[in-house]
């Protein structure tokens, strides 16, 4: 048995957007907060959390746009691209963090232990949240793309020695926005810096495997969802 439902929370800057929640009925007093790709508060998100709290592990998804969309569920039409260019890092750390707090305090489960995992934009974001002092428990990755920015702001790979929370992540492997060069200086930094890391590729891929293409790529998916399983579980204990 679990509870879901959507709720608003606030930023420390004032915003206010939407998120989702799902918590088992008997918790293991580990949560993440999941942050989608580009679609935001999108279903295949609030099927996702609900699968964590089939196995126990509280979720809570948040959405990016409720500064310039108001708090809201995105459907198949929200049309992200004119919103997504408005985002700055500052304000969706400011929304990450607000979701860690919820998790945190009483009204959100008073969770032991809190994880991010992310997707595409979310991936890179939930990676990123490692260096910047939540406390997190471990830190997850879908086709996060660990480069610098173009901006020339440093990305994973360049901050690897400062993600103080263990990290998996789960590439594509015909992704070509993130080439196999990326990942494998990604996974060198990580294994330079001494961080407790897993990268896993899967051969033949395509960005977006495990969400918008899960169909398709279904024994892939499903050793990605083991894998996730797996590392929370054990990060989560910790």
């Amino acid at each position: 048995m679990i509870e879901s439902g959507y709720l608003e929370l606030t930023a420390k800057d004032g915003n206010t957007f939407a998120a989702f929640s799902a918590a088992p009925a008997d918790g293991t007093g580990t949560a993440v907060v999941i942050l989608p790709d580009v679609r935001g508060l999108y279903g295949f998100y609030t099927e996702l959390a609900e699968r964590f709290a089939e196995n126990g592990v509280r979720a809570l998804v948040i959405d990016y746009y409720g500064r310039t969309a108001g708090a809201g569920k995105r459907e198949k039409d929200f049309p992200y691209a004119q919103h997504m260019a408005k985002l700055s890092p500052r304000e969706l750390y400011a929304d990450l963090a607000a979701g860690v707090a919820h998790l945190r305090s009483e009204e959100g489960g008073a969770a032991r232990a809190v994880l991010t995992a992310g997707f595409c934009i979310g991936g890179r974001l939930a990676v990123m949240a490692a260096a910047g002092g939540l406390d997190l428990a471990g830190v997850i990755g879908f086709y996060c793309w660990p480069a610098d920015g173009p901006d020339g702001s440093p990305g994973p790979t360049r901050r690897a020695a400062d993600l103080a929370a263990p990290v998996l992540a789960l590439m594509a492997g015909d992704d070509p926005g993130i080439p196999p060069a990326h990942v494998s200086a990604f996974e060198e930094a990580l294994a330079a810096a001494g961080a407790d890391h897993e990268v896993v590729t899967y051969p033949g891929t395509p960005h977006s495997f495990f969400d918008a293409q899960r169909d398709a790529y279904a024994d892939a998916s499903a050793d990605a969802w083991a894998r996730v399983l797996r590392f929370t579980a054990r990060v989560g204990a910790g």
